[in-house]
């Protein structure tokens, strides 16, 4: 499987525990030491950190509405470091878009850590 394939693998993960508020699979994507900031400008430092907030903030959060995530771009800074880039849209439980709600957009700096890509820190706008 090619990097890009996994980086896409790992993006659908990402999709796939937020739409299913699962707070595990989302922290195991994560670094140790990663750093976090939410669309909403608050910065998570480290696996402990991050997780506290997920499984604070996780179960509930897609009562109403969840996102759909896209990758849009990867950068391989080295071969083992890459940047990618998220287009986050907001959709309802059955997937349809939401027009008049705002996008994200996801920045994300993967490492490759014993063979398996990790966010090794992440930063989440809200597109206005």
């Amino acid at each position: 499987m090619s990097d890009t394939t996994e980086i896409e693998k790992l993006v659908a993960t990402v999709q796939h525990s937020q739409q299913n508020e699962l707070a595990e699979e989302f922290i195991g994507l994560f670094r140790e030491d990663a750093i976090w900031t939410t669309a909403h400008g608050r910065r998570l430092t480290g696996l402990d950190e991050i997780a506290s907030f997920t499984r604070q903030k996780l179960p509930g959060s897609t009562k109403e509405a969840t996102a759909a995530y896209e990758v849009e771009n990867v950068l391989f800074i080295r071969p083992d470091v890459a940047a990618v880039k998220i287009r986050q849209r907001p959709v309802t439980l059955d997937g349809t878009a939401i027009a008049d709600q705002n996008e994200g957009s996801p920045l994300y700096v993967l490492s490759k850590e014993d063979g398996t890509w990790k966010i090794a820190a992440g930063q989440n706008t809200i597109v206005l």
